[in-house]
């Protein structure tokens, strides 16, 4: 049984955790790189560790490695060797692992909770190319390509011990089915697959949100389907979007709600919501199982979520 199933199949909710990159940024670390939160994997691997165990802590579920913009073009780019790069990305998922199980071996984290799993992030294209092309999709390129340029990276992540795949923030349904189609050449491994969004309707890329679950929502690969790092002001109705494809369970964790701006590298705006972890109940009220936070969310938001979603534990 995938994690989602299991985890499930006893709770109501699966809590998943929220920012990795700009919750390293409020915790002192510039990020103001190409490689943004995989620089961190390079310089500071024990604050990657760190948040990892402070979400569990906060009650989530699930660790999602920072392996976002971590990609063997990247590191090789950075003069790293394609070695040296395929134990970068592996490390990754060893650091969100040594975290869980930290968090695990002391007894009293485990009332009312399931043991938590790793997600490895594998993020669009458009992560790779650190210009802001994963909130507009059109990257030109064939799925064969995509698929090419995903297949290192996925490899990699597998062999590591990732339990689950976390396939985030895709801008457009030819990205989406070109990693449903490479899943196919790792049997046994399950994914979720997670959009990015513009409005209440539309992938970043500009089809409709049901129409691109549609796409990828049959693979027996597929463990869950839904949106992430989108403003939390359009989750109800992109949640009633992705029901009209499917059956499986629906996840969403969105941003704040402020909007990032490549040419800076930064995020302008307001949060949306005073509280975004109270926001969540509607959701969950709307269809959502796995609810989570993205950019700008914090241990603090989780910990809200979990209190509701949890409140026994």
């Amino acid at each position: 049984m995938n994690p989602i199933a299991s985890i499930l199949d006893r709770y109501p909710v699966l809590v998943i955790d929220g920012a990795l990159a700009t919750e390293l940024e409020r915790r002192g670390h510039n990020l103001k790189d190409e490689l943004w939160s995989a620089k961190v994997l390079l310089e500071k691997p024990e604050a990657i560790k760190q948040l990892h165990y402070d979400y569990f802590k906060a009650g989530a579920d699930c660790a999602i490695t920072a392996s976002y913009q971590a990609t063997l073009q990247g590191f090789m780019k950075r003069g790293l060797t394609e070695a040296q790069a395929y134990a970068l990305l592996q490390k990754s998922v060893r650091l969100a692992g040594e975290a869980r199980d930290e968090f695990w071996a002391d007894e009293t984290n485990r009332t009312g909770r399931a043991k938590p799993f790793v997600a490895a992030s594998i993020g669009p294209y458009g992560a790779y190319l650190a210009d802001g092309s994963e909130y507009r999709g059109n990257y030109g390129l064939t799925e064969e390509q995509l698929i090419d340029f995903h297949r290192p990276r996925m490899k990699a992540l597998i062999e590591a011990g990732a339990e689950l795949l976390a396939c985030e923030t895709i801008p457009s349904p030819i990205e989406a089915r070109a990693l449903v189609k490479l899943l196919g050449e790792f049997p046994g491994v399950s994914a979720w697959i997670s959009f990015s969004c513009k409005d209440e309707a539309h992938v970043c890329e500009g089809e409709r949100l049901e129409v691109c679950i549609r796409q990828v929502e049959a693979s027996p690969q597929v463990a869950a389907v839904g949106v992430n790092c989108t403003s939390p002001k359009f989750i109800p109705s992109l949640i009633r979007e992705a029901k009209k494809a499917t059956g499986k369970p629906i996840l969403v964790y969105p941003n704040s709600g402020e909007t990032y701006d490549a040419s800076k590298s930064d995020w302008d705006g307001r949060p949306v919501y005073a509280s975004f972890g109270e926001e969540a109940k509607v959701w969950y009220e709307a269809g959502a199982r796995l609810i989570g936070g993205c950019c700008r969310t914090s241990p603090e938001d989780i910990q809200v979520i979990a209190g509701w979603a949890r409140p026994h534990s």
